[in-house]
């Protein structure tokens, strides 16, 4: 067991009342961590402490700000052990998704140092003869990142690298799955030598959660929320910043179709399915939800598919290396359970893997899936993959397009043109042709449409998110009045 404090004003910290609260590990319930239980009064004394570090940061030269998260990226990239560690006790993650995390991580931070001589402006020519007029982007203040377990080092770095390099501080709220994994990070911000108050960290109970997110979002220094997590907390989370007319990121679920035309090369579709399918069980927002296959080389799709996720390794990531590990808790083997019943019982076909009795889930495939059965529409969010035949490109796109969600996508043909006008078509944030539906790099606008979310992390788009856009006038010579 791991117990761990909070950072507030750059001291660490307990929970002013001294309370505590436990994760236990998914598979075998023993405790992983123990984190304070912030109460509502413990996070606005860290937006607090954001807000005073808040003028002296947005201040700081753009290359000092560079140099710091330089540092930080070479720390948390060194702390890749006790990450693989951490995420397998607290999430049942396998060692090869945490080296993952901190390798993207680490270069997310760096991309961000980048991006700290990005944030400039334009002269926009002016009707008033001697005006010089700019728009400025400038920062916009304190930036709550509210960050998941499921990407635990990705998505939390990607919560407060850009605000950093604007010039905003901020306070990284906690999952509470995984608390000691998003300390980590913090962690590495410390050891890089950031100011006192520019990364605050909050760990809260699971029952305080909306609690705590409402009590910083209403005080008037937070500026920004960014939220990535479940289209259900996410449509919270805008609500609440509705309220207070706060600006929000928001990354929500997703239910990512992987379109596999007539045409396709079978194997270099089936290598990126397994991978975009079954990284991290399943539990990913961009991971493959539906595999729609047009019904010429279905057949062989499928059984080559089966095949490889048969071999897919399966067990403890404590205990030595697998590609599939634990999933997140007890829920997530009940629902995926129930979705392959109600699959099977409407006349779909198992092909491999199959219903699960711990949180040790093998690799399943249902082929012949319909749209009456729950899969074909709802975020599986685990390693249980439905298998959708079609016939021809027109019906492959329709069926792409018949859900809410709207994130990632991605299109196999060997016809490059044909294959970029049906990512055209398709109503998703994100389309790789012939390439996983998982994929990230920090320079790309990251985001969603429909009910997978709004706005843009990554690259300018993550400037333009986290600040302001200020209209300043320079009146050169004498100026005319009517009056």
């Amino acid at each position: 067991m791991k117990t761990i404090r909070m950072l507030i004003g750059g001291e660490s910290t307990d929970a002013a009342s001294g309370a505590y609260f436990e994760r236990r590990n998914p598979l075998d319930g023993s405790v992983a961590t123990r984190a304070p239980a912030a109460s509502a009064q413990d996070a606005q004394r860290a937006v607090q402490a954001a807000a005073k570090a808040f003028p002296a940061w947005a201040a700081m030269g753009p290359g000092e700000r560079r140099a710091l998260l330089n540092k930080a990226a070479a720390a948390l990239e060194a702390r890749t052990p006790q990450f693989a560690e951490a995420m397998a006790a607290e999430t049942g993650a396998s060692a090869a998704w945490a080296g993952f995390n901190a390798h993207l991580a680490a270069g997310m931070l760096q991309e961000a140092a980048a991006l700290t001589t990005q944030v400039g402006g334009e002269v926009i020519p002016s009707d008033v003869p001697g005006s010089i007029a700019m728009g400025l982007r400038v920062p916009a203040g304190v930036v709550l990142g509210i960050a998941p377990w499921n990407a635990p080092v990705i998505l939390a770095v990607r919560a407060l690298a850009t605000p950093l390099a604007c010039g905003n501080t901020v306070v990284l709220k906690a999952s509470e799955l995984c608390p000691a994994t998003h300390g980590l990070i913090v962690e590495a911000l410390q050891e890089a030598g950031l100011p006192p108050g520019v990364v605050n960290f909050v760990t809260h109970a699971p029952e305080h959660a909306a609690e705590i997110v409402e009590a910083m979002v209403a005080m008037p220094a937070l500026r920004r929320v960014n939220f990535t997590g479940s289209t259900r907390v996410g449509k919270l989370i805008a609500q609440t910043c509705a309220r207070y007319l706060k600006p929000a990121v928001l990354e929500l679920g997703g239910k990512a179709p992987f379109l596999v035309l007539a045409d396709a090369d079978v194997e270099a579709a089936v290598n990126a399915a397994i991978f975009g399918a079954f990284a991290n069980s399943g539990q990913i927002c961009m991971s493959t939800e539906r595999l729609i296959v047009d019904e010429a080389i279905a057949d062989a799709f499928v059984a080559r598919l089966a095949e490889r996720a048969k071999a897919l390794p399966l067990g403890d990531p404590r205990r030595g290396p697998v590609v599939l590990g634990s999933v997140v808790d007890r829920g997530t083997v009940d629902r995926c359970n129930a979705l392959i019943d109600d699959a099977l019982a409407k006349g779909a076909k198992l092909v491999c893997g199959g219903k699960a009795d711990s949180t040790l889930m093998p690799a399943t495939v249902l082929d012949h899936v319909t749209a009456d059965m729950r899969i074909y529409h709802e975020e599986s969010f685990g390693p249980v993959k439905p298998v959708v035949r079609v016939r021809g490109v027109d019906a492959a796109v329709a069926c792409a397009n018949d859900n809410p969600y709207g994130l990632s996508s991605a299109v196999f043909s060997r016809d490059l043109g044909a294959a970029f006008q049906v990512a055209r078509q398709i109503e998703s944030g994100i389309c790789h042709v012939n390439g996983p539906t998982v994929h990230d790099e920090a320079q790309m606008p990251f985001g969603g449409v429909k009910e997978s979310g709004y706005g843009r992390f990554g690259g300018r788009a993550g400037i333009d998110a986290f600040t302001e856009l200020r209209w300043i006038t320079l009146q050169t010579t004498p100026r005319h009045y009517p009056f």
